[in-house]
């Protein structure tokens, strides 16, 4: 409870003497680019495959010759876009992006520029911590996106190549039933992660005392809390707008 009641106070920090408009958007841009366009390739990959292994481990489950071969395509879709491009990849961002997050505001930390900052008159947490998770909830989404597109593309490739399905039953499999809410709860989700991911992040590494080992230590337990954060709010997130 002492570290959440930290962690409130460390977020409304964020609001307090707050820098100019132009100032956090050049800000805005740098982390942007570091967070959002840093992790295409990894997204990427990590996708393709994830909706490669579903198309086929889903084949190899339907056992009734009654059961149609658009259903692949059906599932890879629903898998895709409730659980595997949010979650999953959720847990690949906090990887990269929170273990960095974290060693760059420790290291920040132990070298004495956040004091450097404070001396200066300026909020540390608003100048550091802001535009960071202003970037992560904006280019997250986008990132979803992406690997949602890829997750589909690659059960796709894995469906139509090894003759699991034709592409015009995969095709038909993506386009039935479709609940056009399903893209607003991965949005909403990826937003919700995206913040959990960057603010966590940015608090174990803000608070970091030691040297080079205690900054190693904030990143891990930057990713770990994090992967805990994003799985209850899957939850929770599941059980109310989906219940």
């Amino acid at each position: 409870m002492k570290s959440l009641g930290r962690y409130v106070l460390f977020l409304g920090s964020m609001f307090n003497n707050m820098e100019s408009v132009r100032t956090y958007f050049r800000l805005f841009i740098d982390e942007a680019i570091s967070i959002g366009v840093g992790s295409i390739i990894i997204v990427a990959i990590v996708s393709t495959f994830i909706g490669a292994v579903t198309a086929v481990q889903t084949a190899y489950n339907i056992v009734s010759p009654l059961i149609e071969d658009y259903i692949i395509g059906n599932i890879v879709r629903d898998m895709t876009i409730l659980e595997l491009a949010p979650t999953i990849t959720a847990i690949v961002f906090a990887g990269k992006v929170g273990s960095n997050i974290a060693g760059q505001l420790g290291t920040m930390r132990i070298t004495d520029q956040i004091d450097a900052l404070e001396v200066m008159g300026i909020n540390s947490v608003s100048y550091l911590v802001f535009p960071k998770i202003l970037a992560s909830m904006i280019m997250y989404p986008m990132l979803v996106i992406l690997a949602a597109f890829l997750s589909l593309y690659g059960g796709f490739l894995a469906a139509t190549l090894s003759g699991l399905s034709t592409a015009q039953d995969y095709i038909y499999g993506i386009r039935f039933g479709f609940n056009e809410f399903t893209i607003t709860f991965m949005l909403v989700k990826s937003v919700v992660f995206a913040f959990l991911v960057s603010s966590i992040s940015s608090y174990k590494g803000y608070y970091t005392q030691g040297g080079a080992l205690e900054v190693g230590e904030s990143s891990t337990k930057a990713v770990t809390t994090s992967c805990i954060a994003i799985l209850v709010a899957d939850y929770l997130l599941a059980e109310i707008m989906l219940n």
